[in-house]
């Protein structure tokens, strides 16, 4: 298939850049590089089948290649500081953006997926998360910017899908780490690992007692994978269930790179969720998919990943 890909060059769009690629499927790669990183770009480049295309797709998708079989709308800065930093951009994105993959995947014909989050279930007071919850969202807190643009864009998803019987999906994606994050991606696992690395204070928010879940990125790829291959229309949670407080998932990374390191605690910021796991119920029925990777396994090759970037930098 040939498939046109937004935020190729950020975490999640590279890893799954790269499996589309491994399966044989031509790949073009859409970034306006905000959040993505160029030597993700780099590396996607060495695959023959993969072309490159700097865009801000917020403002138009300027594509006028061959027929294609898919549009996937992965690009959005994702993590706080970033869209804390650029939130215009991560509204537009979310709306305009999101509008203008739709229009590319109906000019050609083509299945669209829709990247969302769990977001958009705000600071939940129903947990675990179920795909049927609606959420608790501050839309004009400082989260308002990224929640309510992965709102608005699953609402013009589905507008699409039943006004043009346009052939969607949507994807809301649970916490997820792995190699290829940034280094200032502001979220627990990459500031965990680089504060632990660098010899620094491990710093918790508040007293460590709010949840997160954490996937590996290669299990949430297998997830996309396996959605792209059945026809459902409503949003999917991508997942792992094995939930930790913050300050148990800090003394694990504490434990594996510095033992003797501090944990600081500092205030809360501004509408942080208390608790965040996904039912993944939906998943397992309709994909038979769940999270295969341990966390032991998956925090190996992220730390490895970190420690090649900083003896790079050294």
């Amino acid at each position: 298939m040939r498939i046109l890909l937004t935020g190729s060059a950020g975490f999640v769009g590279s890893h799954l850049g790269e499996r589309l690629l491994e399966d044989g499927h031509e790949v073009v790669g859409a970034d306006n590089y905000i959040s993505g990183q160029r030597r993700n770009t780099a590396f996607l480049e060495d695959y023959p089948a993969f072309e490159a295309l700097e865009a801000d797709v917020s403002h138009a998708i300027a594509y006028q290649g061959p027929a294609l079989d898919w549009v996937m709308h992965f690009a959005s800065p994702a993590s706080p500081p970033h869209y804390q930093k650029h939130p215009i951009e991560t509204l537009m994105v979310g709306a305009q953006g999101t509008q203008n993959a739709l229009v590319l995947a109906r000019e050609h014909r083509a299945k669209f997926m829709l990247a969302s989050t769990s977001e958009v279930y705000g600071d939940p007071l129903e947990h675990p998360q179920v795909e049927t919850y609606w959420g608790n969202v501050n839309p004009i807190g400082i989260r308002g910017c990224y929640d309510e643009a992965k709102r608005y864009a699953e609402a013009i998803t589905m507008a699409y899908h039943r006004t043009h019987g346009l052939d969607t999906r949507i994807i809301r994606i649970f916490n997820t780490y792995g190699p290829r994050m940034r280094a200032d991606d502001g979220r627990v696992v990459t500031n965990f690992i680089n504060q632990a690395l660098a010899g620094e204070p491990l710093t918790v928010y508040g007293d460590g007692s709010q949840t997160r879940s954490f996937q590996y990125v290669s299990d949430l790829v297998e997830g996309i994978v396996r959605l792209m291959g059945v026809v459902h229309h409503e949003p999917v949670n991508l997942g792992n269930p094995d939930e930790y407080t913050i300050q148990a998932f800090a003394e694990i990374i504490r434990n594996r790179i510095a033992p003797a390191a501090e944990i600081r605690h500092l205030p809360m910021p501004q509408d942080d969720p208390k608790q965040r796991r996904p039912d993944i119920t939906k998943a397992r029925a309709l994909l038979g998919w769940e999270p295969v990777t341990p966390l032991e396994q998956g925090l190996e090759a992220t730390i490895a990943y970190f420690s090649k970037l900083l003896e790079t930098a050294l």
